[in-house]
């Protein structure tokens, strides 16, 4: 039993040290000039409501990445109402089932941010991002989009970004530019 004790203790210092180095970030800098990102539709399907959606789901992303709770309640709030005025009509049966079920959880998870703590709102930030990373999929977009993956954050956890550099809403200036940019959407 003190073997299996020592071993676990090994590993988890191990774990430890991995983790605070490869995701350390001595430079704390914020992210500034926070300006709602400019994202292209996709001639055919996305209309101005799934581009209000990506807008918003960006400038809260931002938020988080600067630790800014006030601006987060406010913008998850002004995303919620975006995603509950989101039209589905222009899209097949299968994708319009689909996308109510992805609204409907999206703007969930939005509403809680809106009445949260910054690490509930980091906490269901997760699962609005796999929501929104879903949404991209059906609607598309001709701007280039990056999913990027911090490793540290509740197992791993992705987010959308329209830069390539990493910038980490789970962590913000604790770990700013923890993470890697998993693959690119377009």
């Amino acid at each position: 039993m003190k073997t299996l004790k020592a071993t676990l203790m090994a590993s988890a210092l191990v774990l430890t040290a991995f983790a605070s180095t490869s995701c350390k970030d001595g430079n704390k800098e914020k992210v500034t000039n926070s300006t709602q990102s400019e994202i292209q539709v996709k001639q055919g399907k996305q209309d101005a409501k799934a581009l209000a959606v990506l807008n918003d789901y960006f400038n809260l992303k931002d938020a988080l990445v600067n630790d800014d709770n006030s601006k987060a309640k406010t913008l998850g709030n002004t995303l919620a109402q975006s995603l509950k005025s989101f039209d589905e009509s222009n899209y097949s049966d299968s994708e319009k089932m689909e996308l109510k079920d992805i609204i409907e959880d999206a703007t969930e998870h939005a509403e809680h941010i809106s009445e949260s703590d910054i690490k509930h709102q980091r906490e269901h930030f997760k699962t609005l991002s796999k929501d929104v990373t879903d949404l991209v999929t059906i609607t598309g977009t001709n701007t280039k989009l990056y999913e990027q993956f911090c490793p540290m954050y509740d197992g791993g956890t992705a987010w959308l970004s329209t830069k390539e550099e990493i910038r980490n809403p789970y962590y913000g200036s604790k770990m700013l530019k923890c993470g890697k940019v998993q693959r690119e959407i377009n």
